[in-house]
């Protein structure tokens, strides 16, 4: 089968398209799929054509000629017109020619679960990954400079959360992608470890070998300095959501997700950190003149 990376203008039917495929998730699934041989396209908003989630006229061209879609919606199915925007994606997808959707999910977020409901009443094949919080935000995104400068500030409360890896999301995803055996399912995906993030910015301290302060701090705090970094109110608020209110003890428990789709032991999280540690990720940055 051919392998197709990005999208053309001459793009071949039955293709799995992945959109967000260039998130954490997404490029994962897409190599794996390249190895594997399955003929796949991702979006982007500077692909051709392009895909963007707040402009629908982008979406029928970049669905046209697929017959399976990975959703991975930016920036979180909890923020405002998420669900708006998957329930109208789902229709203009069956509308098209899709038969199979699965969907990237966040667990404990009822907008989350809204969304999951929309893909699960489609009338064709669709299985949900509703995910817990990724091992990967430590080292890929939101908490990797702060490590790498040895100091982590957070407004968290102080309950556990079973980190997933995303090597295990993707390969979740490809099997549901590519095998009718994960058809009607929904799969809650866990690590095996329930860390609170202060024990987890600990254990990363101890496998680097250095110190590294952790410390709890108040929303507000939190959300000044985010201000004064430029980030926009609406993923502030985003955050507030996400660190306040689905951080509540809500999700405090592993499951058997992983383990149920592919007859292993998800990752565990001193695992992750020792890859990422070997790899040199949160190697200290260096102040430049």
């Amino acid at each position: 089968m051919s392998k197709v990376i990005g999208l053309t203008n001459d793009q071949h039917p039955g293709e799995i398209l992945l959109l967000g495929g260039k998130g954490k998730t997404g490029k994962r699934i897409a190599d794996r799929l390249e190895r594997l041989g399955y003929p796949y396209r991702y979006s982007s908003r500077q692909g051709e054509p392009r895909f963007e989630w707040e402009d629908q006229s982008t979406w029928t061209p970049v669905l046209k000629n697929s017959s399976t879609v990975y959703i991975a919606y930016q920036p979180d199915l909890a923020a405002p017109g998420a669900v708006q925007k998957i329930d109208a994606l789902t229709k203009l997808a069956v509308s098209e020619g899709v038969t199979k959707l699965v969907l990237l999910s966040g667990r404990g977020e009822e907008e989350a679960e809204d969304c999951e409901k929309i893909v699960m009443n489609s009338g064709i094949e669709w299985t949900v990954l509703r995910c817990s919080w990724f091992n990967q935000n430590f080292s890929e995104g939101y908490l990797l400079e702060p490590l790498q400068e040895n100091y982590v500030a957070l407004p968290v409360p102080n309950v556990r959360e079973p980190f997933v890896d995303t090597d295990d999301v993707a390969d979740v995803a490809v099997a549901a992608l590519t095998d009718k055996l994960h058809v009607g399912q929904l799969y809650e995906l866990t690590g095996p470890d329930l860390l609170t993030f202060e024990e987890a910015v600990k254990i990363i301290s101890e496998v680097l070998g250095r110190e590294v302060v952790y410390e709890k701090v108040s929303f507000e705090d939190y959300s000044s300095a985010m201000v004064a970094y430029g980030v926009p109110g609406e993923l502030i608020d985003l955050l507030k959501y996400l660190f306040i209110t689905v951080l509540d003890g809500r999700n405090e428990s592993v499951t058997d997700g992983v383990e149920r789709a592919l007859g292993r032991k998800p990752k565990a999280f001193s695992q992750f950190v020792k890859e990422s540690v070997a790899a040199g990720v949160w190697n200290v940055l260096q102040e430049t003149n």
